[in-house]
């Protein structure tokens, strides 16, 4: 188990570093004379077409957002499965340490959010932009650092993140869902009712569950619920461990996460962050940036996540309720509370779903999303160097 959560931290880590790379790249791309091919690239169109019993057109963005990130959420609901069922949060105790913190991290950027924007509804829609943390970028911090941090504090990070997906899982589903179509919404249930009958049978062919799951992704994108929940419910319909026909132990859920894990490592993710990363800053005004949804998702990233974060276990700690993990002080955990602020990835998918991408904002959503990230990571990242230095001195 130490191996697997070795090579989990490697490649989010890895993961993290050439996301910062992309995200370069894509607003050099965005302001630079490169800007019209990269605008073209964004928007064009990719028609799925089966004679006349389907036909899905969308431009790029969105198939990466509703197509590619399904993949992405897949692997996540598998690790969550796997966390929950064998690994690190398969103990009560292990769970309630990073469940704490992301309770906390997540409803102290909120009430931020809500504060700034309480007299526009439609502002609003994006209370749960600044919830989020990308725990690829996290990582890739925390290596920067490499042995000088404590192992249980990076495993502390990598759990909270898991409870940080599975709450924008639920916002998600809850809140960001269109009207439902009622014939998809029986078909995509029938689907689901097939996955089940697969793991009932304790059949192990991932091929059956990947077609399955590509006509309930098909099904759920018609329903008007989004796509990428798919991914969540392939996971949890997917075996954890079952005996073949030679008699041998095997994991379908360990070996659907060895095959996609570098996929959405070095190629997913940084696709994502390219193709929604690339804000025109050429046009942005400081008087534009001086408005309440910039000021929502920057100071609920930068300060409600690490106050929440650090609060909500901080109170808990010393009610003798839990402890801090092994090794790891208190100017290290405010150092990690602090990098739960960089939300990037998943708070600008959020961000696309509650605005729909549109450009109300002048892009300084985006914007405020990058920035309360960067300075989260600059800020937690300095912190924690000081602290490993004088661990070390």
């Amino acid at each position: 188990m130490k191996v697997l959560v070795r090579k989990f931290l490697e490649n989010e880590s890895s993961s993290g570093i050439i996301l910062i790379f992309v995200t370069l790249i894509a607003l050099l791309f965005s302001n630079s004379f490169l800007s019209p091919f990269y605008t073209d690239f964004l928007h064009t169109k990719i028609e799925l077409k089966v004679g006349t019993i389907l036909e899905i057109s969308k431009p790029l963005i969105l198939w990466v957002n509703d197509g590619l990130m399904a993949i992405f959420f897949l692997m996540i609901g598998l690790e969550i499965k796997r966390e929950l069922i064998l690994g690190h949060l398969s103990n009560f105790s292990n769970i309630t340490l990073p469940l704490i913190g992301a309770i906390g991290g997540m409803a102290v950027p909120a009430l931020i959010f809500f504060f700034f924007n309480i007299n526009d509804n439609f502002a609003l829609r994006g209370w749960a932009i600044p919830t989020a943390t990308d725990i690829a970028f996290a990582l890739g911090i925390l290596s920067l650092l490499g042995k000088r941090v404590p192992t249980s504090l990076k495993i502390f990070l990598m759990a909270l993140a898991i409870f940080d997906d599975v709450g924008a899982i639920l916002i998600i589903a809850f809140f960001y869902t269109a009207q439902l179509s009622i014939n998809s919404f029986l078909l995509a249930t029938l689907c689901i009712g097939i996955l089940i009958l697969f793991n009932r049978l304790k059949i192990s062919y991932l091929s059956l569950y990947i077609f399955v799951g590509v006509l309930l992704w098909i099904c759920v994108l018609k329903t008007g619920v989004h796509a990428t929940l798919t991914g969540i419910i392939l996971a949890f319909t997917i075996p954890i461990s079952l005996i073949n026909e030679k008699r041998r132990h095997i994991s379908p859920v360990r070996t659907l996460e060895h095959y996609i894990h570098s996929w959405v490592a070095f190629f997913i993710l940084p696709l994502f962050a390219f193709v929604n990363a690339g804000i025109d800053l050429r046009n942005i005004s400081l008087s534009q940036i001086d408005n309440s949804v910039f000021l929502g998702i920057f100071f609920g990233l930068f300060l409600g996540k690490q106050i929440g974060v650090f609060l909500f276990v901080f109170i808990t700690v010393k009610l003798g309720l839990i402890k801090l993990p092994v090794g790891v002080n208190w100017r290290q955990f405010y150092g990690v509370a602090i990098l739960t602020g960089v939300g990037f990835t998943m708070s600008l998918f959020i961000n696309s779903l509650a605005y729909e991408d549109s450009n109300i904002f002048f892009y300084t959503d985006k914007l405020a999303i990058l920035l309360g990230s960067l300075v989260s990571a600059l800020m937690g990242y300095f912190i924690l160097l000081k602290t490993a230095n004088k661990n070390i001195s």
